[in-house]
């Protein structure tokens, strides 16, 4: 079994493509008003020949290439001419799988996409692939229970000796905790249980079921520290489960390798190689299924290897933000927000609207923010 697959992830060929952006950042036009002048003065004169002799010939091809990127309609348009369309219009309605590597990188990375499919009714699960239950801080932890030993005292008189057990335990180990010291399997337990109730909080406000929601739990990520136990085939055999029993139509997975720990790369890892090994066990319904990749927590797509754009209006934006909102624990007081000091939602939304800005400077249909992905080729 290859656990390495994202090492193998190849860009695609756009070379024209990036060829002409680049000439339009360093001479500072849009497509459509780069002259033959521009081309040749760059030493770029040999693309202008390829198309006739004209400049605008060249334009024309890049520019409609990045315009049919662009779509409303992330899981196909339905009874539509698809023919330049980054996604089929058939079959409708499909079924999705978005993997999210941390119980809120759904939201951050795609949040707009996600209520777009289910706004257009495609039958979507969302598979958080770890607890993320380092990445919450001891205060959310007493904050919590607090509240369930305040609910036993106020229903049901205090009397069960469960929450007050495990309340003095995991208060007093708190109380007690030096900085450096990993955490108690009961506080770990606490903290996988907040990240997956705000999961679901989040997934209620996009209008996903609660069976469509799959807490995967992959087990090199229990170390209970930063540094995770390497990806074996436990990682992957339920991802395999998962992906046999829904048979998608669209697999969403994160390529956001710059993640500084590394979770997002072997959560990718196992992703892919449950579809490797899906492939070489000839599964049908891989006929029929595309893998999109998205960015957004750390990093995001150059515009030349764009394949699928989703804008989103300033509405929409709110309603991503509102469901980025929903992981509280992960606001000001997440202990891995890294060296950028913008919060989650703030990073979503300015590199979101960064991407509208690119295509708009290109030329392009201007919006006020959009989600980019390329397809893996499996």
């Amino acid at each position: 079994m290859n656990l390495n697959l994202t090492a193998e992830i190849k860009m695609p060929d756009h070379k024209l493509r990036r060829q002409v952006i680049d000439l339009c950042n360093k001479v500072g036009k849009p497509l459509l008003k780069l002259s033959t002048k521009d081309y040749v003065d760059n030493g770029l004169g040999h693309l202008v020949e390829q198309f006739q002799g004209q400049a605008g010939l060249v334009n024309i091809e890049v520019f409609n290439e990045l315009q049919h990127t662009i779509t409303g309609w992330p899981g196909g348009k339905p009874n539509a001419d698809d023919s330049t369309r980054p996604e089929r219009a058939l079959p409708y309605p499909k079924r999705v799988v978005v993997f999210s590597p941390h119980p809120d990188d759904d939201v951050i990375s795609m949040g707009g996409t996600i209520r777009r499919l289910m706004q257009q009714n495609h039958d979507v699960h969302i598979a958080y692939e770890t607890s993320g239950n380092i990445a919450v801080a001891d205060e959310e932890v007493r904050l919590y229970m607090h509240f369930i030993n305040g609910f036993n005292q106020l229903f049901a008189n205090g009397s069960d000796e469960v929450i007050k057990i495990r309340y003095r335990e995991i208060m007093s180990y708190l109380k007690q905790k030096k900085e450096g010291d990993c955490d108690s399997r009961g506080v770990l337990t606490v903290k996988g249980l907040i990240r997956r109730g705000e999961a679901r909080n989040a997934c209620g406000y996009n209008g996903i079921a609660k069976d469509h929601i799959h807490f995967l739990d992959l087990p090199f990520y229990e170390s209970g520290k930063i540094e995770k136990l390497p990806m074996s085939e436990r990682d992957v055999i339920p991802i395999q489960k998962l992906l046999e029993e829904i048979q998608p139509h669209q697999i969403y997975v994160a390529a956001d390798l710059a993640d500084p720990h590394g979770t997002h790369r072997k959560c990718t890892d196992a992703v892919l190689a449950a579809i490797d090994e899906e492939k070489k066990a000839g599964a049908e319904w891989l006929g029929e299924c595309r893998v999109w990749m998205y960015r957004g927590a750390w990093a995001e797509w150059d515009v030349a290897d764009i394949e699928m754009c989703v804008p989103m209006s300033p509405e929409e934006l709110r309603e991503k933000r509102n469901a980025i909102l929903r992981h509280q624990s992960q606001m000001e007081s997440a202990p891995f927000l890294g060296n950028d000091e913008r919060l989650f939602w703030q990073r979503a939304e300015d590199r979101n609207r960064d991407t509208a800005r690119r295509y708009d400077e290109l030329g392009l249909a201007c919006y006020e923010a959009m989600e980019a992905f390329v397809e893996y080729k499996f």
